[in-house]
């Protein structure tokens, strides 16, 4: 399989294979800069031709259509594995790519252990939580795709992920949030996010206080 990075096709290359952004973007239902980030972490596999036009495994894309009905029916795509050893694994879920950035710098700066992992929204939150369960879930609630109380609920609904310790951070005001549902037991921080407040929730959440 040839990267991103590689400038042609592999000598087996079929077109049928793969498809552009363009088509991607409208296959999963989301932006053109989704796709682009998942191609960027990984989450679909791409090659980019000679002009610069990236062209994505249709394999990989049905691969994603798949989670995404998996995750629509109430269950991730694939079995949450129990947290291996080391590092708290924090699952940081927005659509804002700077925003997530943020949330990178100043937990590496806690001096916690932590293992942060991203997400750009509720439907790859669903993906990074299959591959391993995180053993806590930071999420922003308004984000395009599937947003993050559906996803929340999702994950209520799931044996599997019923009890897993989730924090949001939202910019919607609480009379709105808790009309659309979000379980009265999660805490909630508005935005600008106050760093310090949402490190004491971490801790207490991850028992480390």
């Amino acid at each position: 399989m040839k990267t991103l990075s590689d400038p042609q096709p592999a000598p087996s290359y079929n077109a049928a294979d793969y498809c552009s952004t363009k088509e991607a973007a409208a296959t999963l239902g989301v932006s053109h800069r989704t796709v682009q980030l998942w191609v960027e972490n990984g989450t679909l596999q791409a090659w980019r031709t000679a002009g610069g036009h990236r062209r994505i495994t249709v394999e990989s894309v049905n691969r994603l259509v798949e989670g995404r009905r998996l995750a629509i029916a109430g269950h991730p795509p694939a079995p949450p594995a129990a947290p291996a050893p080391g590092g708290r694994r924090v699952l940081v879920v927005d659509d804002d790519p700077l925003m997530l950035r943020l949330y990178e710098l100043e937990m590496e700066n806690w001096g916690l252990d932590l293992d942060i992992v991203k997400a750009n929204n509720g439907f790859e939150a669903l993906i990074r939580i299959g591959e391993r369960r995180p053993d806590l879930l930071v999420s922003d609630l308004s984000m395009p795709g599937m947003d993050g109380f559906r996803m929340i609920r999702t994950l209520r609904e799931d044996a599997g992920t019923a009890g897993m310790n989730m924090i949001v951070v939202s910019g919607l005001d609480r009379a709105t949030i808790t009309a659309m549902g979000l379980p009265s037991d999660i805490p909630v921080f508005p935005k600008p996010v106050p760093f310090n407040e949402l490190r004491d929730a971490v801790e207490n959440s991850l028992e480390l206080a």
